[in-house]
């Protein structure tokens, strides 16, 4: 059977369920931490992120839901893999805004505090710093704030816990988000189940970017669409009965142009206008 990991609390959990149901799985089986639900024939099981990445490496799990970062701690980065477009956040250096270093070369013989231990060693060791990484659970801009650490290596979402804490970055490394990785050696019944759930949830994603809409406008309009939506593909047209003067034209635009168009649609005449969400497109 097909095994794949989700996160067991926190965001990251919500967003995935969210994904998962989306796609058309029953999330109601879900329970929280260690719980496990076979559904549509695959094994869910809870459990997190860091643990599911180190069972993934081991071989006992066939997919997981986790992040760049747990996948970069985990040299799990260049395995297949999806990425989901929320939870994104950005790794970074940081130190004390009063600290004389302004990148992460004058860390030279410096302490570093992360919850990213072996993936911190290889990235500094890969620029050729040495430094002394100290692997943490707990907070990691306290400890930098008090001068335990020279610097930390850590997730910036929005910078507020870092300025409370009179830090500040001095080094970008990568940006972050949610993933769906895979393991690169599944036997085919494996790899083919994955390759479905993979297919649903891009299907499902792509649909929360886009739009239904339909409306009524004059033939000879019709062409006009596409500069109110640039790239639009040609709409499907539909008479309408008794009406010459008039086609039906259905269309999937971006969600986000939506709104701010509607005033070019009235321009040209379009009435009639509805637009619908979308539960799944196949591009």
């Amino acid at each position: 059977m097909t095994r794949i990991a989700v996160p067991s609390k926190g965001r990251l959990r919500e967003s995935v369920l969210d994904v998962l149901r989306r796609a058309g799985y029953n999330t109601r089986a879900f329970r929280g931490s260690n719980a496990s639900a076979v559904i549509e024939g695959i094994e869910f099981i809870e459990m997190r992120p860091r643990d599911a990445a180190a069972w993934l490496c081991a071989g006992r799990l066939d997919a997981a839901f986790i992040s760049t970062d747990t996948a970069l701690e985990n040299s799990v980065e260049n395995w297949p893999t999806v990425e989901l477009g929320f939870s994104r956040s950005d790794m970074i250096v940081a130190c004390r805004t009063v600290a004389p270093f302004t990148s992460a070369a004058d860390l030279a013989g410096k302490t570093v505090a992360t919850h990213l231990p072996k993936w911190t060693q290889r990235w500094f060791d890969g620029q050729g710093i040495d430094v002394e990484v100290v692997a943490m659970g707990g907070s990691l801009e306290g400890i930098c704030a008090r001068g335990m650490a020279d610097a930390i290596v850590d997730l910036r979402e929005t910078g507020n816990s870092l300025a409370r804490n009179s830090l500040h970055a001095i080094e970008e490394i990568v940006p972050c988000q949610a993933v769906f990785t895979m393991a690169d050696d599944s036997p085919p019944e494996v790899e083919a189940a994955l390759s479905a759930m993979v297919l649903r949830i891009e299907a499902a994603h792509t649909a929360t970017k886009r739009q239904y809409l339909v409306l009524h406008i004059h033939p000879d309009k019709v062409g006009d669409l596409g500069t109110v939506f640039p790239g639009l593909a040609a709409p499907t047209l539909l008479p309408l009965a008794g009406r010459d003067d008039l086609v039906a034209a259905h269309m999937v635009v971006q969600r986000e142009n939506l709104w701010a168009k509607l005033a070019d649609l009235r321009e040209l005449g379009a009435t009639g206008i509805v637009a619908l969400p979308t539960d799944a497109i196949l591009e």
